[in-house]
């Protein structure tokens, strides 16, 4: 493998995992960072902050030179915002990490995917890497999502080869979005099962999708495309249940019928956008789609020809959460 490495996000969840594992391993890692906070997180995991922002080409080439290999983990996330502002952050912010890491001659780009980019409201059901890309799917976060991972592969060249790891619902120590979500929703008191919640998921553990982002910048095919998960799926409302626990808190038996739940994402995604509100609506549709759709996942691909397999379970997943429960959240009874 390479010994120079170029990553966007770095400072983020999954991609301080990675510059943390690549780091250890004896790498190089150059880390874009947007911001003074963002240059202490990537500094002190042991990486060079590169100072930029995805909107500037230059700053980028100027990471990437020297470097053969760049992780573009960078992304816009959310259940809803503005069109401009996914746009920005998920494709242009895609596309201008392509051309600075082209221009400076990095030989692959491994992106981080994800199947949000097949959402458009319907389960995934033992879904592989055939089914199509939806950009345009009603929810922006999936929509551009499926644009930059299109983009990504439609820049796979000789010279230059792409590889897309589409890594499931990632969880683990220092997660910014699940987890939080989950305590704030509970905390607020706004938590509540969708349908019963006893619906499939696939899950993929951090630690599990750098795995995975390693194995694809070794082993994957030039324009490849592989998902990753912890391996068989699990019932999403006791692995939420599992996964809130580990902080000390009880989960709610609170439950709406899944057709009220559809029919109020569309409703208030519908007023929210018609009186231009800011702040977020109590349902949207990919909060329902995550809520209430199964979605599983086959590794087949990955396992044949990366040679993935999970190298950490759900069970000691938990065990790590347990064991660094946040000091945010005391124990309730």
């Amino acid at each position: 493998m390479s010994d120079t490495a170029f990553v966007t996000g770095g400072s983020g969840f999954i991609g301080g995992r990675l510059v943390r594992r690549l780091v250890s391993e004896g790498w190089t890692v150059k880390a874009l960072a947007r911001s003074a906070g963002s240059a202490t997180v990537v500094s002190e995991l042991g990486a060079e902050p590169v100072t930029g922002e995805l909107g500037n080409v230059e700053s980028m080439r100027a990471g990437a030179q020297g470097a053969d290999m760049t992780f573009h983990a960078a992304a816009h996330l959310g259940e809803w915002g503005t069109r401009a502002a996914f746009m920005e952050g998920n494709v242009e912010g895609t596309r201008n990490a392509l051309a600075a890491s082209a221009s400076a001659g990095v030989r692959r780009f491994v992106h981080v995917g994800t199947e949000a980019g097949l959402l458009v409201g319907k389960p995934l059901i033992n879904v592989d890497e055939t089914a199509p890309l939806r950009p345009h799917s009603k929810a922006l976060y999936s929509a551009t999502k499926a644009m930059a991972e299109q983009a990504v592969r439609d820049a796979n060249r000789e010279g230059f080869e792409t590889v897309v790891v589409r890594p499931r619902m990632v969880w683990g120590p220092d997660d910014t979005t699940i987890l939080p979500s989950l305590l704030d929703a509970i905390e607020r008191g706004r938590f509540a099962w969708v349908g019963g919640g006893r619906h499939l998921t696939s899950t993929t553990h951090v630690d599990n999708a750098v795995a995975g982002l390693l194995l694809g910048a070794e082993r994957g095919r030039a324009g490849g495309v592989y998902f990753v998960t912890d391996g068989d799926p699990v019932v999403f409302r006791d692995f939420i249940t599992e996964l809130i626990a580990t902080q000390g808190v009880e989960t709610p038996n609170m439950s709406i019928p899944a057709p009220l739940a559809r029919a109020m994402a569309a409703s208030c995604e519908a007023i929210w956008r018609t009186l231009r509100l800011k702040s977020a609506p109590p349902m949207t549709r990919l909060e329902y789609w995550l809520l209430a759709l199964d979605t599983t996942i086959d590794i087949s691909l990955a396992r044949t020809e990366l040679g993935y397999e999970p190298v950490k379970t759900i069970e000691d997943g938990m065990a790590e959460l347990r064991a660094k429960r946040s000091p945010r959240v005391s124990a309730r009874p």
